[in-house]
C-alpha cells in the first residue's frame, strides 16, 4: 500500500514538471527573439525600389590665354583637341547621366508613393520597380525638403498598399524591422529595436526622429520602418556613419509627421508649417538655478523676431515656454515641431515661466517663412567692465538699427574673470544680465553689483549665429 502512494506521489511530481517545462518553453515563445517571416511576407509587396536618372554636363576649356596654331582636321593632335576641348575654338560640352537609388512604399491602391526628399531630389526621370518585376515611370506629386519627404505617383491599379501605425505609441527598446535596397539589393530586411524617440538632428528642426539600430545603408533611404504588428511606423532616413556606411544609429521620420506632409502635398502640392517667430534655445542647469526653476526643461526665448506671430503679445524675451497646447516641452528642441504641425492661423496656449512664476499665455500660429537671416556691427570707443573681464563700447544707432537691436554693449575683448566663465566671447552684444536691459556700461556696473554673489544669473547676448543666454556667476569674495 505504501509502495502504490510513492508511485502516485511520484507520477503527479512528474506530471507537474511536465508541465512547468511546457509553460517555460511557452514563456521562451513568448518573450525570445522575434520572427519576422509573416510580417515580411505580407508587406514586401509594398515596399519599392526607386532608381532616379539625372542629366548633368561637364564643360571644358583650354587654358586662359593659351593659344594653338591651326593644324589639320584630320591630325592626331586635331582629334584630340576635337574629344576633349571641343577643337579649337574653345569650350566643349559633355552631358552624362547620374543615378541615384533608394526606396519607397506604397500608400493607396490606386499608385500613390512614399519616399524620401533626397532620392528623388533634382532627378530628370523617376523609375519604380514593383516587387512583380514591372519598371513604371513615375510623376513628382510634391517635395518637402524641411522634413525629407516625398510623394510619387504611378499609372497602375490594385496595388500592395502597406498598413499605417503609429510612431507616438512607439517604447525605447522596441523591436522594428526595415525593408528596402542597400546598395540596390531589393527588398532587403533588417531588425533592430528603437534606441531613442524625438531626437533633434542638426538642420533638421522640423522632425523629432525615431533613433534605431536598425541596419540603414545607402539605398534603404525612402523605406518604411515596421513594427511588430506590420505596421508602418517611420520613414527611414538618415544613418550617423563617419565611414558612409551603417555604424549602429539609424533614423526614422515618425510616420505621423509624413503622412501630414503627404496629405498637404497630396491636396496642395506644398506644405505649410506654423511658426511662432522666436529664436529659442536649451534651458541648462545654471540657467535653470538663475530662473529659480527645479528642473532644467522648456524653451528659453532669446529673441523675438520683427513681425513673427509673436510680436507684441504677451511673450517675452527671458520666458521659458513649459508647455505647447497641453504638451510638456522637455528641451527646446521638442518645441518646433509641435508648432510646425499647428495649422497657420489657429490659436494656442503656452504655459511659461517668467521671474519664476508660472503663467498662460495664448498665442495665434503664423506661417514658417522661407528664410531669416540675423546680423552683426562694428567699433567706436572703448570703455572696460572690470568686475566681468570685459572690454566692451556702446554701439551707435545705426549700428542697433543694422542689428534689430534697441540696446546693448559690444565685447571687444575678453579676460579671465565671470564674464570668461559664463562663455561669453569677444563679438557679442550683451544685452540683458538677469533680465534688466543693458543700454550703457554705468548700467552694467549697477546690475552687477546687485547680483548675488556665489549664485547663477542668467545673460543674455546675440551673436553672429542669433541671440543665446549664457549663465553667469559672480564670485564669493573666498572664490577670486
Amino acid at each position: 500500500m505504501a509502495l502504490l502512494q510513492i508511485n502516485r506521489t511520484s507520477s503527479f511530481l512528474y506530471f507537474c514538471i511536465l508541465i512547468s517545462i511546457a509553460f517555460c518553453n511557452l514563456a521562451y515563445a513568448e518573450h525570445g527573439l522575434p520572427d519576422f517571416t509573416k510580417l515580411v511576407e505580407n508587406n514586401a509587396g509594398a515596399v519599392v525600389n526607386i532608381s532616379t536618372t539625372k542629366q548633368q554636363s561637364t564643360r571644358r576649356a583650354l587654358p586662359p590665354n593659351v593659344d594653338i596654331p591651326d593644324m589639320p582636321q584630320d591630325g592626331p593632335l586635331g582629334d584630340f583637341l576635337e574629344k576633349f576641348f571641343g577643337g579649337q575654338q574653345g569650350p566643349h560640352e559633355d552631358y552624362f547621366n547620374s543615378r541615384s537609388l533608394g526606396s519607397g512604399f506604397i500608400v493607396s491602391v490606386d499608385g500613390y508613393v512614399v519616399t524620401n526628399h533626397h532620392v528623388v531630389k533634382g532627378a530628370d526621370e523617376i523609375i519604380v520597380k514593383l516587387s512583380d518585376r514591372r519598371q513604371l515611370e513615375a510623376k513628382l506629386i510634391g517635395s518637402d525638403p524641411r522634413s525629407d519627404i516625398a510623394l510619387l505617383k504611378i499609372d497602375a491599379k490594385d496595388l500592395p498598399v502597406v498598413k499605417l501605425g503609429s510612431a507616438n505609441d512607439l517604447k525605447v527598446g522596441q523591436w522594428v524591422l526595415a525593408i528596402g535596397s542597400p546598395f540596390g539589393f531589393d527588398h532587403s530586411a533588417t531588425s533592430g529595436i528603437v534606441s531613442a524617440k524625438g531626437r533633434s538632428l542638426p538642420n533638421e528642426n522640423y522632425v523629432p526622429f525615431i533613433q534605431t539600430d536598425v541596419a540603414i545603408n545607402p539605398g534603404n533611404s525612402g523605406g518604411p520602418l515596421f513594427n511588430l504588428h506590420g505596421e508602418v511606423v517611420g520613414i527611414n532616413s538618415q544613418i550617423y556613419s563617419r565611414t558612409g556606411g551603417f555604424m549602429g544609429l539609424s533614423f526614422a521620420i515618425p510616420v505621423e509627421v509624413a503622412m501630414d506632409v503627404i496629405d498637404q502635398l497630396k491636396d496642395n502640392g506644398y506644405v505649410s508649417r506654423g511658426w511662432l517667430g522666436v529664436y529659442i534655445q536649451e534651458v541648462t542647469r545654471e540657467l535653470a538655478e538663475s530662473f529659480g526653476m527645479d528642473t532644467p526643461m522648456g524653451a528659453l526665448v532669446a529673441k523675438i523676431m520683427d513681425g513673427s506671430p509673436v510680436e507684441g503679445s504677451d511673450i517675452k524675451v527671458g520666458d521659458v515656454i513649459l508647455s505647447f497646447n497641453g504638451q510638456e516641452v522637455q528641451s527646446s528642441a521638442a518645441l518646433p515641431p509641435m508648432v510646425g504641425r499647428v495649422r497657420v492661423g489657429e490659436e494656442v496656449k503656452l504655459e511659461i515661466m517668467r521671474d519664476g512664476k508660472l503663467s498662460t499665455v495664448k498665442v495665434k500660429i503664423g506661417q514658417l517663412p522661407d528664410a531669416d537671416q540675423p546680423v552683426a556691427g562694428e567699433a567706436v570707443e572703448k570703455v572696460s567692465e572690470g568686475v566681468l573681464g570685459l572690454d566692451l563700447r556702446a554701439l551707435t544707432k545705426e549700428e542697433l538699427e543694422a542689428m534689430e537691436l534697441s540696446h546693448g554693449l559690444h565685447v571687444l575683448s575678453v579676460v579671465d574673470g565671470a564674464g570668461k566663465s559664463a562663455g561669453i566671447r569677444k563679438g557679442d552684444v550683451l544685452q540683458l544680465v538677469n533680465g534688466e536691459k543693458v543700454q550703457s556700461v554705468k548700467e552694467l556696473k549697477e546690475i552687477v553689483e546687485k547680483l548675488p554673489k556665489g549664485k547663477f544669473a542668467s545673460i543674455l547676448v546675440q551673436r553672429r549665429q542669433g541671440p543665446q543666454f549664457l549663465a553667469l556667476k559672480i564670485p564669493d569674495a573666498e572664490e577670486k
